[in-house]
């Protein structure tokens, strides 16, 4: 017969070391940090479309002059905003789309953005994920369990649906247990068409930025980029909504 001593040595024995507390929350740390740094020096204004406005010329020929590095910094500074959850990542693309054409502009965004999202993932998941399932109690595994019958589309759901802030879904699935696989995959696949209709709307803002006309986020969606993305999102649930049905007539049917 096996007392509670008996049983406590084998938890101990099958669970490992643990990691010191400094190493679990050093990923938010550094967050942390770098969100400091950000706004001590503004880093922040180089994403936004007044800044764009103001400095299209000097961007445009330095992307000219310097084609590679401008790519290179693009890409570290679209990582960093979105690993730091900075407002702005928008015009960013949309800045891509302006410097470098849609097609390209679309393909950086979706790159940095996707790695961006990943790091974001992985330090909330380091940091936060295992403290949440130690004191959370069993709720969080069921929503766990909840989530994991559909996390393809709940994933890409919150991708395409415009109204989903992006630090959000990049932080619910670290929580959720989703596996990096997947949640790479989705994010890849989910933020293109949003991706590619706002560097396209970026590639077609060249004679706007010689003008003093008012422009807003709001002012550059047409209707029919919202419609089509609040389209896709509704694609993206209906996996859901049809396994829901089933289940519903199914236990009705018994």
């Amino acid at each position: 017969m096996a007392g509670p001593h008996k049983v406590s040595s084998d938890r101990s024995s099958t669970a490992g070391p643990r990691r010191p507390a400094w190493r679990r929350w050093l990923p938010i740390g550094l967050i942390a940090v770098g969100l400091v740094l950000v706004f001590a020096f503004d880093l922040d204004e180089f994403a936004s479309l007044q800044h764009l406005r103001e400095h299209h010329q000097q961007l445009a020929a330095f992307v000219a002059a310097h084609y590679v590095q401008a790519v290179l910094i693009y890409i570290a500074l679209y990582i960093v905003f979105v690993a730091l959850s900075l407002p702005g990542a928008i015009w960013l693309t949309v800045a891509a789309g302006f410097l470098f054409g849609a097609v390209m502009g679309s393909i950086l965004s979706v790159f940095a953005a996707t790695v961006g999202a990943t790091v974001l993932f992985l330090a909330a998941k380091t940091s936060l994920g295992d403290y949440l399932h130690a004191h959370a109690g069993p709720w969080l595994a069921k929503v766990e369990r909840g989530f994991a019958d559909n996390q393809w589309s709940y994933l890409l759901m919150m991708r395409l649906f415009p109204a989903i802030p992006f630090f959000i879904a990049n932080l619910v699935p670290a929580f959720l247990g989703v596996p990096l696989s997947v949640f790479v995959i989705t994010t890849f696949i989910g933020i293109i068409p949003a991706t590619v209709i706002f560097a396209t709307i970026g590639a077609g803002l060249g004679s706007v930025l010689q003008t003093s006309a008012e422009l807003s986020l709001h002012s550059l969606m047409t209707p029919q980029f919202k419609w089509a993305l609040v389209a896709l999102a509704v694609l993206a649930a209906m996996p859901i909504a049809v396994k829901f049905l089933r289940r519903r007539y199914a236990s009705k049917g018994r």
